[in-house]
């Protein structure tokens, strides 16, 4: 089906990276991949949207992705640039399972790597998809402040999970929200957004079903809303 295939922006890609690390939180070497918009360089002095992978991907899709490239037409369009950066959390949603916690490097690792790369982790946003979504969200709740905004597209959540029983603990985060309407999730997600202990800022909910055909289109906006929690 057309709607299955992302819509990858025209715009070039600037500096991807795509390296190994070891990862203490998870015990093992993790894929760690980063993006810079085209005409900044390194992205010394950029905020960081940290990004979380749903089940299918890992940061070796995401050059082919297109991430980089929805980056530079950001800034091409006006907005303030930010880069990427994200690692390999396994399949365990985002959350610790037997010496393995893919929650803390997200926390404390990707920060620190992000460091020593000159970014500027005082200004952190969080984006994810399906299980990535999910993460995001936990992530935001389980350290109130810690990212400045999350961006869920389709998150895998459940009325009576870890993100929905603590939703309350949102309250100040700015939140974008997508789904689209053929997605399995879609009154998961409604429900969610009943939850929230504020309106979303972002988001939509349009046709669309749980893949990066619907995903790709909603990039731009997302990304629009990223740009300006991590302006301030």
């Amino acid at each position: 089906m057309a709607e299955s295939r992302p819509v990858i922006p025209s715009a070039p890609p600037g500096e991807e990276r795509l390296e190994h690390r070891w990862s203490a939180a998870r015990g093992r070497m993790v894929g760690f991949y980063t993006a810079v918009p085209a005409g900044f360089g390194d992205g010394r002095g950029l905020p960081v949207c940290l990004v979380m992978h749903g089940a299918s991907k890992t940061p070796d899709d995401y050059a082919a992705l297109g991430l980089g490239r929805f980056l530079t037409d950001l800034v091409r369009r006006g907005l303030p640039p930010f880069v990427l950066a994200g690692a390999d959390g396994g399949q365990l949603a985002w959350r610790p399972s037997a010496g393995d916690d893919p929650q803390r490097m997200v926390h404390e690792e990707i920060p620190m790597w992000c460091r020593q790369r000159g970014f500027d982790t005082t200004r952190l946003a969080a984006w994810g998809w399906s299980m990535g979504g999910y993460g995001a969200l936990l992530l935001a709740e389980a350290f109130p402040g810690f990212v400045k905004g999350v961006a869920a597209f389709s998150p895998a959540v459940r009325p009576d999970d870890d993100v929905a029983g603590a939703a309350r603990l949102l309250r100040g985060t700015p939140v974008g929200l997508w789904c689209g309407k053929q997605d399995s999730l879609y009154e998961e997600v409604l429900e969610l957004r009943r939850r929230l202990p504020e309106p979303p800022v972002a988001g939509s909910f349009a046709d669309g079903r749980h893949n990066f055909g619907y995903w790709s289109r909603c990039l731009p906006s997302a990304f629009d809303f990223l740009a300006g929690v991590l302006r301030s």
